[in-house]
């Protein structure tokens, strides 16, 4: 072998060597746990869909909006199931009676980096009675269907994310308003976000889109509001959205009113939010 060959040949060396270390490592990277960073509410098995069911939220289940993820496991493999339709049901059980609550079953029946999107909008704490949420599974994978129930205990926050209100229109309809605060608040324009589902039946809590809404942010301990902000309007299932201009830290009052038509409905409830 000449010279030159003798040089050819280490580079084609080199350059597979490399290649190969690099796949290598690639290869050996730890997979990303998509429930990372979010906290377990519960764990289960459905019974009959070979599929165990884990619940996950940005904190502990609470009065109002709860944006949920589910996890669902094949109960043999412990390999993440990603194509399933799930139908969750809350229950509140008062002993002499029971209610349902807002919810939002996942829009597909894929998974979402290998989580199903949905919530609960809990209209109450657990000190006045027992929260439950079914989740049925249809395991799409193994074509097996099964469900699971899980207790879980609902805290009012420290500052309310939900009120409901009779609309002054008719004096009986009732309607529930859920705050979704803005996940990383600073200050200037922020996304202003709520729900508003109304009570069909005590078991029904259908996402409404009738209503129109104005706002008005002021800081109370600083007899101020700020410009610039954007009415919410509806851009689906029930969400509302706008824009807020938080002109500095501190504690604000978002005030809300709603109309149907050129009527008004309610005009007596807000919600407050600290950063």
């Amino acid at each position: 072998m000449n010279k030159r060959n003798f040089i050819y040949t280490i580079i084609l060396f080199s350059v597979f060597s490399f290649a190969f270390i690099g796949c290598t490592k690639n290869n050996d990277l730890p997979e990303i746990n998509p429930t990372a960073g979010y906290l377990k509410l519960a764990s289960g098995y459905a019974a009959g869909a070979a599929t165990k069911v884990e619940i996950y939220a940005t904190d502990s289940a609470f009065t109002g909006y709860n944006k949920l993820y589910i996890a669902l496991y094949d109960s043999t493999t412990n390999a993440f199931v990603e194509n399933a339709q799930i139908v969750v049901t809350p229950t509140m059980d008062m002993t002499t009676m029971s209610h349902s609550a807002p919810k939002e079953n996942p829009s597909s029946n894929i998974a979402v980096n290998k989580l199903f999107p949905c919530s609960v909008s809990f209209i109450m704490p657990s000190t006045a009675g027992s929260w439950t949420v079914a989740v049925a599974v249809e395991n799409k994978v193994n074509n097996k269907t099964g469900s699971v129930t899980f207790n879980l205990n609902v805290k009012d926050p420290a500052a309310a994310k939900m009120f409901s209100f009779i609309s002054m229109i008719d004096n009986s309809s009732k309607y529930f308003v859920g705050f979704i605060p803005p996940a990383k608040p600073i200050v200037g324009i922020n996304d202003f976000e709520f729900v508003v589902y109304k009570k069909q039946s005590m078991m029904m809590f259908p996402a409404d889109s009738s209503l129109t809404a104005t706002f008005a942010p002021t800081m109370p301990t600083m007899n101020h509001g700020s410009p610039n902000n954007v009415d919410p309007v509806h851009v689906g299932n029930g969400h509302y959205k706008g824009k807020m201009n938080f002109t500095m830290t501190g504690l604000w009052r978002l005030s809300l009113t709603f109309k149907s038509g050129t009527t008004y409905a309610d005009s007596t409830h807000y919600f407050d939010f600290t950063f």
